[in-house]
């Protein structure tokens, strides 16, 4: 029996998926952009609050993966641990994946804060990406 090897870029329009942002109020407040992807959440830290309107750009720095079950999380992270401090859900959702390259993530969120058509862009093969909505982006 031959075997079919379909490439996410001819199916990723309909790949549904979560994601969860969660304000994490550490050493200094940022936001954990985190998508349901691969099995595991690939999570990015957001300096800032992350964009609603299209034109505002706003750096992502990619960091460890975190298991699925970290979706759900709010919380005190205790002094002295990784991560300590408060954590909570600024946003969550669904996204559906557009388009998905080692260099570029294409996606439509679904979200209570967040929705409409957005993208990751990665610097020169670095772990700073580019977070954005697109200008193009109807609230979806």
């Amino acid at each position: 029996m031959a075997m079919t090897v379909i490439s996410l870029e001819n199916m990723s329009a309909s790949l549904t998926a979560r994601f969860v942002i969660q304000k994490h109020d550490a050493t200094r407040l940022h936001y954990d952009f985190r998508l349901e992807m691969d099995g595991v959440l690939k999570s990015w830290a957001i300096p800032k609050e992350p964009p609603t309107e299209p034109g505002v750009k706003r750096l992502a720095v990619q960091v460890e993966d975190h298991e699925l079950s970290y979706i759900h999380f709010e919380g005190t992270i205790p002094e002295g641990k990784y991560g300590a401090g408060k954590v909570e859900v600024w946003d969550k959702g669904t996204y559906t994946l557009k388009h998905r390259s080692e260099n570029k993530i294409m996606f439509t969120l679904h979200g209570e804060r967040l929705s409409g058509n957005y993208t990751l862009l990665r610097f020169k093969q670095d772990k700073n990406w580019l977070f954005f909505k697109n200008k193009n982006s109807e609230k979806a």
